[in-house]
């Protein structure tokens, strides 16, 4: 039992200064420590959430999909990395939101924070200016290249990457195209600005995709045991690409 003199307020107050490292290990203290911090839209995680994103995230329609503190502030730490992408992208001051800059004749790419091995796994990836000739989302391992000359399919170009070309809706893996997809007659294409959901199963080894809520089949099978990251690579000058963690995914 947690002690009547340590109310509400004061374990409020204490859980706002911990990392969240240190959150996770209270939650595993007592009941009542965990229902305290389960409530995703405490003032404790609203501290964090607000400490830690930035300013024009938070306000944003970009993180509409993840409605609690606890989630917004979860999908910031698995978004793009500023230290795992192409010398031709940056994370713009949103976190959440890549830019490729007008290089010529270079295809670049960009991984997120945290990769998967375990588990089930849902992102939302939002193309949101022009696709070129080549647009690619999917997940690869950290051996992956994130650069290349050339406008090519980076992401599905060797054997430690997977993609769906939004462009012209094929799959590709290991430099081949892996047929097309969906697999619909007169699939439509892409449409800037469109939410693409990417499902990863790391317990079945699959690799899917949704597009308005319509589950667009599997695309991918016998994925490796090894850690598998969200990934997009991109050619056109001044495009921009972002993505927000959801968590795991909802079934039905």
């Amino acid at each position: 039992m947690v002690d009547p003199l340590c109310n509400y307020n004061v374990l409020e107050s204490i859980f706002s200064y911990l990392e969240l490292n240190d959150l996770n290990r209270c939650s595993q203290v007592c009941k009542s420590w965990y229902h305290f911090l389960n409530d995703e839209n405490s003032d404790v995680w609203r501290w964090h959430c607000l400490r830690k994103l930035p300013k024009e995230a938070v306000k944003s329609d970009l993180l509409s999909s993840v409605t609690t503190y606890k989630t917004k502030l979860r999908a910031y730490l698995h978004a793009w990395s500023p230290n795992d992408c192409s010398r031709n992208v940056y994370v713009k001051p949103n976190g959440f939101t890549l830019h490729r800059n007008p290089v010529a004749q270079s295809t670049d790419a960009a991984r997120g924070k945290i990769g998967f091995r375990h588990g089930r796994h849902a992102w939302e990836v939002i193309w949101e200016g022009p696709l070129g000739t080549v647009a690619v989302i999917g997940i690869s391992t950290k051996e992956a290249a994130l650069q290349c000359h050339g406008y090519v399919a980076l992401l599905g170009s060797d054997d430690q990457s997977w993609g769906w070309n939004l462009v012209e809706n094929h799959l590709l893996h290991n430099g081949d195209t892996q047929g097309s997809y969906p697999l619909l007659n007169n699939a439509p294409k892409y449409q800037v600005g469109e939410r693409i959901r990417v499902i990863l199963d790391c317990d079945d080894n699959t690799l899917s995709f949704e597009k308005n809520y319509e589950f667009l089949g599997v695309a991918f099978r016998g994925l490796p045991d090894k850690k598998l990251y969200p990934t997009v690579s991109a050619v056109y000058g001044n495009t921009e690409v972002s993505m927000v963690y959801l968590g795991t995914p909802l079934d039905g």
